[in-house]
C-alpha cells in the first residue's frame, strides 16, 4: 500500500472514529463528507440549536507534527466558505448558530488518543 492510499485509509478510519466519538457526546450527524462546489467538510454535526463543522485530522504517529498543525489560515477559510455555501443551500444561513471544531486522532488500530477541541476558528 502507498503512502497516499495509507494516508487516506486512516483519514476514513478517523473520520468513523470522530462520528462515534460525536455521537457518544450527545451530538447528531448531520451530514459525513460533505462536498459542494467550494470543498468538503468531514462532519456536520448538531447538538442543541448549533451546527457544528467539524475537521477531522488523524495520524498514527506525531512523527511529522501534531494533526491540528494542518489546520492552516487557508484551510480553515476553505472551511468557513465551505459551512457558508452550505448554510445557503439548506436555507439555514442566518438562522442557526454555528461552530467550528476538530477532532484530533493519534494512534492506530484500538490504541489511540481522541481531542475534542470546539471552536477552534
Amino acid at each position: 500500500m502507498s503512502k497516499k492510499e495509507r494516508g487516506k485509509e486512516l483519514g476514513i478510519i478517523g473520520e468513523d472514529i470522530a462520528c462515534h466519538y460525536l455521537v457518544r457526546q450527545g451530538y447528531k450527524i448531520v451530514e459525513k463528507n460533505m462536498k459542494n462546489f467550494v470543498g468538503e467538510i468531514d462532519i456536520v454535526a448538531q447538538k442543541d440549536d448549533l451546527f457544528i463543522f467539524v475537521e477531522v485530522k488523524t495520524r498514527d504517529s506525531v512523527e511529522y507534527g501534531l494533526p491540528l498543525e494542518a489546520i492552516t489560515s487557508r484551510k480553515q477559510k476553505k472551511i468557513r466558505d465551505c459551512a457558508v455555501s452550505y448554510l445557503k443551500y439548506k436555507g439555514l444561513y442566518n438562522k442557526v448558530f454555528v461552530r467550528f471544531d476538530c477532532v484530533s486522532i493519534i494512534g492506530a488500530d484500538d490504541n489511540f488518543k481522541i481531542e475534542h477541541l470546539e471552536n477552534i476558528f
